[in-house]
């Protein structure tokens, strides 16, 4: 399905679907240009991929886990001063015998576990994959916006907001599980976009719809394959379930009454719900096949009952067990595996842990605490030409940038009152999404969370501010003076962005300098 283009009546509604296909010719440079635009964001993303040398933050746990995964199939302990081994070049000995207790599912693992495959254990192999799933985000975002808007320049211009924003610039180089979680939720979404478009040209062609619904089926696969990464994505997924009905109820003829009404949705929702909810449990459950073929040897350590986690019952004791317990059992002990893993996130013992990076996501949009995932202090001054009585400081610090997520902040607000006033399916996009991405992080009580946690906001953000941006362009008719504002906006951006590049790549400066990049004390 080609992408659609939206005439506009005033500046809120300039989205509103008329559906006018773009020129043909455009369609080939519909694609070259945002695959233009991903691959600046690969190359960029791959520039000394491998430093810092060291396991950064939650890498620790990760990388090893996805190393694990590779060599046994499942995730297992690490032996003592493992983390300096691995850096040292060592290859063996590095894992015990006994299953490790993963808090995260395997799926978003396994990703990273194929750029060790390709490239070793080094930080290049165990930071690969994040570098490609922020790629091809960029590129994701591009085409959705070009389907919201039918404009390449726009489209272009959302890919490259995420090129050189400092969030999805750090955490695509680093072994983190949310650029996966993110990819796999921005692809969902651009599926059911494309969903939508797709149900609507049949509509307007007088065809029939059938029972069998391609793009649906992609976000089902896209929504298990985000779920397997982490379940915070069940929200989201939930989010645009019920926006996906709603999408449909409104393109569809208006039904005679509510009673015929209940029937629409129920007709336009058993189905939905079986392409997104049900294949995306199974393509879930198929992530931890690995899992289910290696549950002797959690039932083994966990089954009996492991620490304040009860048995899971006497059929892990069986020796002689029919064909049927055999295809039961690994799933039962998978089911307590979750049981167990869902106490972790929600009891006492994440309650009462502190980390002195933690945030409130009340502060996310806006940037007010970072994270910081390496830190070097008191290098000496001559490394990097500092005053003889000062020093040099490195750090990598997930930190956007500010022109982006301010301006982007200001523009969710906008997109929210041109959703109310028009209806328009194009603004619940962002709206949906940043709502379901942010809001329910401020319901999960005293654990510590993280602004990295963001960069799943962060496309749905950028394209708030893109859609906004289209609709004033739109509003003032198209004037030539608009891509001279822009271009002033863009290199602002540009310069804020090369202007915090040290702190997003490990650069080595001068105290002094440093604090300069240091705006707030929050940043600290």
């Amino acid at each position: 399905m080609r992408p659609t283009r939206w005439p506009t009546a005033d500046w809120a509604s300039n989205v509103v679907a008329v559906d006018i296909p773009i020129r043909t010719h455009s369609r080939l440079l519909g694609w070259l240009a945002p695959l233009a635009i991903a691959l600046l964001a690969l190359c960029l993303r791959l520039w000394h991929l491998g430093t810092p040398k060291v396991l950064a933050f939650d890498e620790t746990y990760y990388a090893k886990d996805s190393w694990s995964l590779l060599l046994f199939g499942y995730a297992r302990d690490a032996a003592e001063g493992a983390n300096e081994r691995i850096l040292a070049g060592e290859t063996t000995g590095i894992f015990t015998n006994e299953p490790t207790w993963v808090v995260h599912p395997d799926g978003g693992k396994w990703l990273i576990a194929g750029g060790i495959d390709l490239f070793g254990m080094t930080p290049f192999g165990w930071r690969f994959a994040a570098v490609v799933a922020g790629s091809l985000m960029v590129l994701v975002l591009a085409r959705l916006t070009l389907r919201l808007t039918g404009s390449i320049a726009f489209a272009c211009l959302a890919g490259l907001l995420l090129t050189i924003d400092g969030v999805h610039f750090v955490m695509s180089r680093l072994a983190l599980l949310d650029i996966f979680l993110a990819l796999w939720l921005l692809c969902m979404v651009a599926c059911l976009a494309a969903d939508r478009d797709w149900l609507k040209s049949r509509l307007d062609q007088g065809l029939p719809v059938g029972w069998f619904r391609g793009w649906q089926a992609a976000a089902g696969v896209c929504a298990g394959l985000a779920v397997s990464t982490k379940w915070s994505a069940l929200w989201v997924i939930a989010a645009f379930g019920i926006t996906l009905v709603l999408w449909e109820f409104a393109v569809r003829a208006r039904p005679a009454n509510w009673q015929a009404g209940a029937i629409q949705i129920m007709r336009i929702g058993l189905p939905a719900f079986g392409w997104l909810v049900v294949l995306g449990f199974f393509v879930y459950l198929a992530t931890w096949s690995s899992w289910l073929a290696h549950h002797e040897v959690f039932e083994t350590r966990f089954g009996h009952g492991y620490g304040d986690v009860p048995p899971w019952g006497d059929y892990i004791n069986r020796t002689d067990g029919t064909w049927w317990n055999s295809l039961t059992d690994p799933l039962r002990s998978l089911w307590h595996f979750h049981v167990m893993t869902f106490g972790f996130h929600t009891g006492d013992y994440m309650a009462g842990v502190d980390h002195p990076y933690q945030s409130n996501p009340a502060g996310w949009l806006l940037q007010i605490r970072p994270t910081s995932v390496h830190t070097v202090t008191d290098v000496a001054a001559s490394k990097c030409g500092a005053p003889s009585d000062s020093s040099c400081i490195s750090e990598v610090l997930i930190l956007g940038n500010p022109l982006v997520w301010w301006t982007s902040t200001v523009a969710l607000a906008a997109a929210v009152v041109a959703w109310i006033t028009t209806r328009s399916w194009v603004w619940s996009v962002p709206v949906v999404g940043v709502a379901a991405t942010w809001i329910p992080w401020f319901f999960v009580g005293s654990r510590p969370i993280f602004t990295f946690y963001s960069v799943a906001i962060l496309p749905f953000l950028m394209l708030g501010l893109v859609l906004l941006l289209n609709a004033l362009y739109q509003r003032f008719a198209r004037p030539r003076w608009f891509w001279w504002v822009l271009a002033a906006f863009m290199a602002a951006v540009s310069v804020m962005s090369w202007w915090l590049w040290p702190l997003w790549t490990d650069g080595l400066l001068p105290y002094d300098a440093w604090q300069a990049r240091m705006w707030f004390n929050s940043w600290i």
